[in-house]
């Protein structure tokens, strides 16, 4: 991979409808922002570019949020499919977008302790190892934010349902996989009750 961080793009995966949470988790208050504020800023932040935002069932309510945010918005009417059609919106946008994009960080919208530092160390593990996937750690398995190079961009270009990458990792050899341990992000909100824990623990 080239030492250009601009060649790594980002795609955020915003089109769920946040059904355990009963009303649009992407929009709840995390200090000043909302939580996807929160996860775009982060992203445009870091040295990854472009930054791609898939949404989908609450794309109405949510999409004004971003309007004076320089992000690309991917529309994906499958978000009821799970996943992988959001997996699927999001890197057609990027390959639209430049032919040139050598790797895209896919990570989540309700991550609360997602940062710029962490998309930028997401990039350099990439450079240093030179392995074409870069998943995160927590919780004892490999999950979001993950970093794939431009060789298995048409495998999740097939993936179908709601595993999204995770069924693509677990059939990958372990040596093309860098992790980065990030127990941090094993917080995410999915709940009232995560949301209430997490406001509760002052972070």
């Amino acid at each position: 991979m080239s030492s250009d961080p601009s060649r790594v793009g980002l795609v955020i995966l915003a089109a769920g409808a946040s059904h355990r949470m009963g009303r649009p988790k992407q929009l709840l208050p995390l200090g000043d922002k909302s939580l996807l504020e929160h996860v775009v800023d982060s992203a445009l932040g870091s040295a990854a570019w472009p930054v791609v935002v898939v949404l989908g069932a609450h794309a109405g309510e949510i999409r004004p949020v971003l309007a004076r945010r320089p992000v690309l918005i991917a529309e994906n009417a499958a978000w009821a499919e799970g996943m992988a059609s959001s997996l699927r919106a999001g890197l057609t946008v990027i390959n639209a977008f430049s032919p040139r994009i050598e790797g895209v960080l896919f990570a989540l919208c309700d991550q609360p302790a997602f940062s710029s530092a962490i998309v930028d160390r997401f990039i350099e593990v990439r450079q240093r190892s030179g392995r074409n996937v870069v998943a995160a750690r927590y919780g004892g398995h490999l999950g979001a934010p993950v970093l794939f190079a431009q060789s298995h961009f048409p495998a999740l270009s097939a993936l179908v349902g709601d595993e999204g990458a995770r069924k693509l990792l677990a059939t990958l050899p372990p040596d093309e996989i860098a992790t980065l341990d990030l127990p941090e992000l094993g917080q995410d909100l999915d709940t009232p009750e995560d949301y209430a824990g997490y406001r509760a623990s002052g972070a």
